[in-house]
């Protein structure tokens, strides 16, 4: 089959070739097309398939996914259309990401286009419970690290879309890792039996090398200090429909910065955005890294650092509280136990607060945030756990079937 010099990549059935199942599922159809897997995976034409030997109709991307086999267009040709540019997803295009493994890989536009998605989930969660758009799919849930909302919202979210799941709450004690077995074997064998599978680990880093091992979507719930894109998708869901914008907002990081995984996936995030500017609040011990620092001034993101919870409270729009966790200190009880409980969210920081202002959490708590706060209408962070729900089925639905 040879391919027209008008363009430099094929598509068939709205899948590029740049990505893992195109590469998988279509090298017999498209051999000797010249491929780019350096191109961006938008085009501003229309590729069209038609028959060598036919002079009947053109057949478009609908038409083959209709007919149900591919095989049977073993003698086509590529042919360029040039249009009009078009809306960056289309209904059954193919989502752009193969992974979602770090919060860099989104840009403004796909952020937008994923809400969007989250929000037609929120739909089917309240209207249609018996959703079966993921029927037949089956994902596969590897947690080495605890976790409540996490695992549960992306059980929940796979089943509510008619998926089924297969899960291992603690690996690092009950699975194969337990006798020495690598991560990569681990996921070698995982891939057989599932077509997504949902990650937390304990190393960072770890997400990055699973997704290199499969051959199917990875996503990473949490690599240990790294960082955690699914919870700061689901932060930036919130902020969005709390306070109404993105763009123009001053965010209040308080807490465990140096260890909170969450924390450094929204400061990626929210540095697409347009006069952002982030406080920095948290004991001595875990400060906010450098490489965070360095990559908002990179990008002209102010930020300033502050020991006053109480002054940068009155300010802000977003208050984001994060646990001191005990489990990055090792055995520096010690240094765990001077920096728990010096920030703290109640009664006295509300009053300061900004009648429009939130205060968020990826949770669990301790005593960062008092019961007291509860009931506050800005209290924002049982809604902000209730979106993460949205926004996986989004993700899983994205990564599976396309936009």
């Amino acid at each position: 089959m040879a391919c027209t010099t008008a363009f430099s990549r094929c598509s068939l059935n709205g899948d590029m070739f740049a990505s893992k199942s195109a590469a998988r599922n279509n090298s017999d159809i498209l051999k000797g097309c010249p491929i780019s897997t350096k191109q961006p995976l938008h085009s501003k034409s229309v590729y069209i398939f038609s028959d060598k030997s036919s002079s009947g109709p053109l057949y478009d991307r609908k038409c083959c996914k209709q007919s149900g086999r591919l095989s049977s267009m073993r003698r086509v040709q590529c042919c360029a259309l040039k249009v009009e540019a078009k809306p960056l997803f289309n209904v059954g295009s193919k989502f752009q990401l193969d992974d979602v493994i770090e919060a860099q890989q989104f840009d403004k536009d796909t952020l937008s286009a994923i809400f969007e998605v989250a929000r037609e989930m929120e739909k089917i969660e309240k209207n249609s419970p018996g959703s079966q758009i993921l029927k037949g799919y089956l994902m596969a849930t590897l947690f080495y690290e605890p976790s409540t909302r996490t695992r549960l919202s992306f059980e929940s979210a796979m089943k509510r879309l008619g998926g089924e799941v297969l899960t291992t709450e603690n690996a690092r004690e009950f699975s194969s890792a337990a006798k020495g077995e690598t991560l990569e074997d681990t996921i070698r064998t995982v891939e057989g039996y599932s077509d997504i599978i949902v990650m937390r680990h304990f190393e960072s880093g770890a997400a990055r090398r699973a997704a290199a091992t499969a051959n199917i979507p990875v996503i990473n719930a949490g690599d240990g200090p790294g960082q955690h894109p699914t919870q700061g998708l689901l932060d930036m869901y919130t902020i969005q429909r709390e306070i109404g914008k993105l763009d123009g907002i001053k965010v209040a990081l308080v807490g465990d910065l140096a260890y909170g995984r969450t924390v450094r996936s929204l400061a990626y995030l929210l540095a697409k955005f347009q006069d952002v500017k982030f406080y920095f609040v948290s004991p001595d011990v875990v400060k906010m890294k450098d490489d965070i620092k360095d990559y908002l001034s990179s990008k002209g993101v102010e930020w300033e650092e502050s020991a006053d919870l109480m002054d940068v409270a009155s300010k802000c729009d977003v208050l984001y509280q994060t646990r001191i966790q005990r489990e990055r200190f090792g055995e520096r009880t010690d240094l765990y136990e001077a920096a728990r409980g010096k920030y703290i969210v109640d009664q006295g920081v509300l009053s300061v607060m900004q009648k429009h202002a939130v205060v968020m959490h990826p949770f669990p708590r301790l005593d960062e945030i008092s019961v007291e706060v509860d009931t506050d209408p800005r209290a924002a962070y049982f809604r902000q756990a209730k979106n993460g729900l949205y926004v996986r089925m989004a993700i899983l639905k994205l990564l599976l079937l396309g936009w």
